[in-house]
């Protein structure tokens, strides 16, 4: 177990950088979109459950309600991508994207049967942070490693039994589907402790 060293923080990594580049502008170019977008891509469970339009699936996390919207999960995403970006190949990201996406989707349709209508980056998200925190709290044992990952079961914990955050409630223009994040964590948390604990039992066999 190593501390963790700020500088690790600032590391860059081309693929991982570029690939988080990549997502953003991916998530531009369907907000402008417009009203094709707005009819086709989120979330509805009537389209998907009776429709068999299962696209919605994945392109309802990568479309906004607007651009306020928008500019909220890429400044969540621009701090993911400082804080863990090192923390696994963008491959490896990738794969935690698409667990932490199919995690989300998984909880609307077996445990959200009222929830009609979702768009939006923040689960997906916290499942992104999530496997970040689990590859520190594997990997390091220090104060800071401890803060964050105090400061983000905190939120999730605030989320579940009071609901959304004041300011996020207050500052967004659609209601906040808390549940996503709960479901995205898990999601993420799982895939990130399973990547590195596969890395830390190849290392042990060489």
């Amino acid at each position: 177990m190593h501390r963790l060293n700020l500088a690790r923080l600032a590391r860059f990594d081309a693929r991982t950088w570029y690939a988080a580049f990549g997502l953003a502008a991916l998530m531009v170019a369907l907000q402008l979109l417009g009203t094709v977008a707005r009819e086709s891509l989120p979330y509805e469970r009537s389209a998907i459950v009776a429709g068999g339009e299962y696209a919605r699936l994945l392109s309802a996390h990568f479309y906004h309600y607007d651009f306020a919207h928008l500019a909220w999960n890429l400044a969540g995403l621009a701090l993911v991508a400082w804080l863990f970006a090192a923390e696994f190949s963008a491959r490896a990201w990738g794969l935690i994207l698409l667990v932490s996406t199919a995690a989300v989707d998984v909880g609307f349709l077996a445990l959200e049967p009222r929830l009609e209508w979702y768009v939006g980056f923040s689960g997906v998200l916290h499942g992104l942070a999530a496997a970040g925190l689990a590859a520190w709290l594997l990997r390091t044992r220090d104060s800071i490693t401890a803060i964050v990952a105090a400061i983000f079961v905190a939120k999730l914990a605030w989320e579940h039994f009071a609901g959304p955050l004041p300011f996020a409630a207050q500052s967004l223009p659609i209601p906040v589907i808390h549940e996503a994040h709960t479901y995205g964590a898990v999601g993420g948390l799982l895939a990130g402790a399973a990547l590195c604990l596969r890395q830390r039992r190849r290392v042990a066999s060489l």
